[in-house]
């Protein structure tokens, strides 16, 4: 007997957006069977949802949750269960082996987590979004590091390494762990860019410059159950966004 979910639906068939309504702000409207949140009447996305309420079986070889991967190729990577494995020390990623150190600098673990305040830069550039996040993306810096760089919430920062650089703002949170610094994903290489002394003077470059690709094998699995290719959803996906870079204060006033 199957699912009946067509009153998920019901409630918007009716509904027609223009470009001009997309344009004057967003809009969540559409139950989806792709996502597995149920937004209607306004509430908020939360995932699995149809799973957990509605009882549509999970995407599994057996339509239940699955912890334990009984699949040769997590069992070759040690990854057949949910493990803890420490983070690679900075000299394993190998992103650090030709940058210098100029001036007060530290190393940290730079990541770059999904948007705080937009979709990918989707709806970034308007008055409220940058207001919000300052105009730009900024690098979120722990209180102990940024005494330590002698940053002030509000400064100006350049983070590099082997790959690339990025010249941005400096918010100083006591939210953010020592050793640890982070720019949210995704924002485009539009707004307020300076240029870069590391680099020659040269325009820095995005929140992704100083990362790079790393595959993960057990992402390559396919054909199997669950572990059958689609896009956005599995394959081996780009594991970039962590890694690690020198932070310094910009010396002297941005140069655009």
């Amino acid at each position: 007997m199957g699912l009946k979910l067509t009153d998920l639906a019901e409630p918007l068939r009716g509904t027609r957006m223009t470009f001009k309504d997309l344009v004057r702000q967003p809009h969540r409207l559409l139950n989806s069977p792709v996502w597995t949140g149920i937004v209607t009447d306004g509430r908020a996305y939360s995932a699995y949802c149809l799973n957990v309420e509605r009882l549509v079986p999970w995407r599994t070889l057996t339509g239940r949750q699955h912890f334990y991967l009984d699949h040769e190729g997590y069992l070759a990577y040690g990854e057949h269960l949910p493990t803890y494995k420490p983070r690679p020390d900075p000299q394993e990623f190998g992103d650090l082996e030709k940058s210098q150190r100029e001036g007060k600098t530290l190393q940290l673990n730079y990541l770059t987590p999904h948007a705080k305040w937009h979709i990918h830069s989707n709806y970034f550039d308007n008055d409220r979004m940058l207001t919000l996040s300052r105009g730009i993306e900024p690098l979120w810096l722990s209180e102990q590091d940024a005494k330590g760089l002698g940053v002030f919430d509000n400064d100006w920062v350049e983070l590099y390494n082997d790959h690339g650089t990025t010249v941005t703002r400096a918010i100083v949170s006591a939210r953010i762990p020592p050793g640890l610094c982070l720019v949210y994903h995704a924002p485009e290489r539009t707004v307020s860019v300076p240029k870069s002394p590391i680099r020659g003077n040269k325009r820095a470059g995005g929140h992704n410059s100083p990362t790079r690709i790393h595959l993960k094998p057990s992402l390559m699995v396919g054909g199997y159950g669950q572990f059958t290719y689609g896009f956005n959803y599995w394959g081996p996906t780009g594991v970039n966004r962590d890694t690690f870079v020198l932070v310094r204060k910009l010396p002297g006033k941005p140069q655009f």
